[in-house]
C-alpha cells in the first residue's frame, strides 16, 4: 500500500504529512534542511516501505529538496502551488495557511491527482537551466546599464543619443563635451564607468552564448536550427521541457506552455481566448521565435500573412503563429530525444527507461483545445523555412 508524503518546502525548514490511499493521516513532523535536518526527514519517510514523495514547488522553492530526494533514491512528483492551494481552500479550517495544513494539502492533491510530474534529475539540463537564468539576468543588467546611460546623455546632449547605442558610440559621444563645471565633469566619469560597465557585460553575455551552445550541441541538440532560437532559448526549452514524452502530444505541450487557447464557449456561441496561463518563460521564448520570423520571408511569416488575409487581426495571426512554431518546437525536441534514446546507454543522461510510463504526467487542465485552422506540420529538417 503506497503512502503519499506531502512536503511544505522552505529554505531552512520543511513540514511533512504522511497520508494513506485513504486520506487517513499516519505521521507530521517539521525538520530542518541542513545535513542532519534531512537525514532524520529522509528517515522518518522510510519508515514506510512503499512511499512516494509529493514536494509542493519543484521548480521553485521545492527544488533543492526534491534534487536531494532524487539523488537519495526516492520517488518524488512535483504538486503545483495552484492546485494545493485549491485543496486548501476547499478543506475545512477556512482556508487557514499554515505549514501543516500546506503539507497535508499537497499530500491530498497528489492523492487525487495522478497525472503529475515526476521529478528526475538530469545535470546536463540542470546546468543548462543556471546558466539560462544566468543569461537572462545578464541581459536584464545590459538593459538597465544601457536605459541609465541614455538618461545622463540625455542631461549631457540635446536630445539625447540615438536608441540603439554601443559602448564605443556612447564614449565618442562624451569625448566630444568639455567640462564647464564639476556637474558636468562628474557626469561624464559616470558615464564612462557604465560605459566600462556595459562592456564588462556584453563579454559575459558572449562567453554565456559561447557556452550554453557548446552544451546545445553536446547534447545532440538542434534546435539552433529553428529560425528564431538562439543558444540561451535553446537551453531554456531543453531545460524547462526536461522529458518531452511526459506531453501525450503536440497538444498538451501548447497547453504547458500557454500558446493553446482556451475554451470560453456557451450555449451555442464557440469561442475561444487568450491563454494566460502556462510556462510563461517558454511562452516568452516563442513569442520571440515569432517576432523573429516576422521580421524575414520565413514559412512562419508566410503563415502569419495568410491568417490575417482570412479576417485575422494583427494580434490574433500572431498567436496563431505561436501555436504553429509550437508544434514545430516539440516535433523537433521530441526528434532530438528520440535520436539521443536510440543512440544506447549514455544517450539520455539522467533518464530512465520508465520515465514516461510512471503515469505521473503534467496536469494541463482544460486548455488542451488546439488552435483552430489548418495544423500542417512544417518540416523541422529545413531550418530556412521553420
Amino acid at each position: 500500500m503506497t503512502v503519499i508524503i506531502g512536503m511544505d518546502p522552505h529554505k531552512r525548514s520543511a513540514t511533512i504529512e504522511t497520508i494513506d490511499p485513504t486520506g487517513r493521516v499516519l505521521s507530521t513532523g517539521r525538520y530542518t534542511t541542513d545535513t542532519d535536518g534531512y537525514a532524520q526527514m529522509l528517515a522518518a519517510g522510510r519508515q514506510f516501505t512503499d512511499r512516494v514523495w509529493a514536494v509542493e514547488g519543484c521548480n521553485g522553492i521545492g527544488r533543492h529538496l526534491a534534487h536531494r530526494l532524487v539523488h537519495d533514491g526516492e520517488t518524488v512528483i512535483d504538486v503545483p502551488t495552484k492546485l494545493s492551494a485549491q485543496v486548501r481552500v476547499f478543506a475545512t479550517g477556512n482556508g487557514r495557511k499554515t505549514d501543516p495544513v500546506d503539507a497535508h494539502s499537497v499530500a491530498l492533491a497528489a492523492l487525487h491527482a495522478p497525472n503529475l510530474r515526476r521529478v528526475h534529475t538530469d545535470p546536463e539540463l540542470i546546468a543548462l537551466g543556471m546558466l539560462a537564468d544566468r543569461r537572462d539576468g545578464l541581459g536584464h543588467a545590459r538593459t538597465d546599464t544601457l536605459n541609465r546611460l541614455h538618461r545622463l546623455l540625455l542631461e549631457l546632449i540635446p536630445g539625447g543619443a540615438k536608441r540603439f547605442l554601443s559602448s564605443r558610440q556612447a564614449r565618442e559621444l562624451i569625448s566630444t563635451i568639455t567640462p564647464r563645471d564639476p556637474l558636468t565633469t562628474i557626469q561624464r566619469r559616470v558615464v564612462l564607468d557604465m560605459t566600462a560597465e556595459q562592456d564588462t557585460i556584453e563579454r559575459k553575455i558572449r562567453d554565456a552564448d559561447n557556452e550554453i551552445r557548446g552544451l546545445d550541441t553536446d547534447r545532440g541538440s538542434t534546435l539552433m536550427d529553428l529560425h528564431g532560437i538562439g543558444p540561451s532559448s535553446a537551453a531554456r526549452l531543453l531545460a524547462d521541457t526536461g522529458d518531452i514524452h511526459r506531453f501525450r502530444n503536440r497538444d498538451r505541450f501548447a497547453s504547458w506552455n500557454g500558446t493553446a487557447p482556451l475554451d470560453a464557449s456557451s450555449g451555442e456561441q464557440q469561442r475561444h481566448r487568450l491563454s494566460r496561463a502556462g510556462n510563461r518563460k517558454i511562452n516568452r521564448v516563442l513569442h520571440i521565435m515569432a517576432v523573429v520570423q516576422l521580421r524575414h520571408q520565413t514559412a512562419g511569416r508566410a503563415y502569419f500573412d495568410a491568417r490575417k488575409a482570412g479576417g485575422k487581426t494583427s494580434m490574433e495571426a500572431l498567436r496563431a503563429l505561436k501555436r504553429r512554431l509550437s508544434n514545430v518546437v516539440y516535433a523537433r525536441v521530441l526528434t532530438d530525444q528520440r535520436r539521443r534514446e536510440l543512440a544506447g546507454p549514455g544517450g539520455q543522461s539522467g533518464t530512465t527507461t520508465d520515465s514516461s510510463a510512471t503515469g505521473f504526467n503534467p496536469h494541463t487542465g482544460p486548455s488542451d483545445e488546439p488552435q483552430p485552422g489548418p495544423t500542417k506540420q512544417v518540416n523541422p529538417k529545413t531550418p530556412s523555412r521553420t
